[in-house]
């Protein structure tokens, strides 16, 4: 199938799709004239990218770990590859990092609201 095809059957651009070239996660095959020509296998594989990007990995990380999992129905299931564990492990270090960071600007928000519905500094804040 070529390239529009894949967009068509994945819902993902031609642009995103050549992204994901540039990463390293596709490889199409590619005609004498340049065409790119994918497998009925880049579907699943664009369908691993998306579930991988939605669960906040970069794609570094995921050229590392796409072909370590497969779909089953609505899930990616892990298939045993080394480092892939280490690999996630340190992601979801990153996330915590940073939901930890906004909540710390979250609750640095909250005091000043507080402070701006107590009116302090003489001046009622617009709720």
């Amino acid at each position: 199938m070529r390239i529009g095809d894949l967009a068509r059957e994945t819902g993902v651009s031609r642009r995103l799709l050549r992204y994901y070239e540039e990463q390293g996660l596709l490889r199409p095959a590619r005609l004498a004239n340049g065409y790119r020509v994918y497998a009925p296998a880049h579907v699943e594989a664009v369908r691993r990218i998306r579930a991988l990007l939605g669960a906040g990995l970069p794609t570094a990380v995921i050229a590392l770990v796409l072909e370590c999992v497969r779909e089953e129905g609505e899930r990616l299931v892990p298939s045993a590859c080394p480092g892939m564990v280490g690999h996630l492990r340190r992601e979801r270090g990153r996330v915590a990092a940073a939901i930890e960071e906004l909540q710390g600007r979250q609750r640095a928000l909250d005091a000043l609201l507080d402070a701006a519905r107590r009116g302090s500094g003489g001046e009622r804040a617009e709720a």
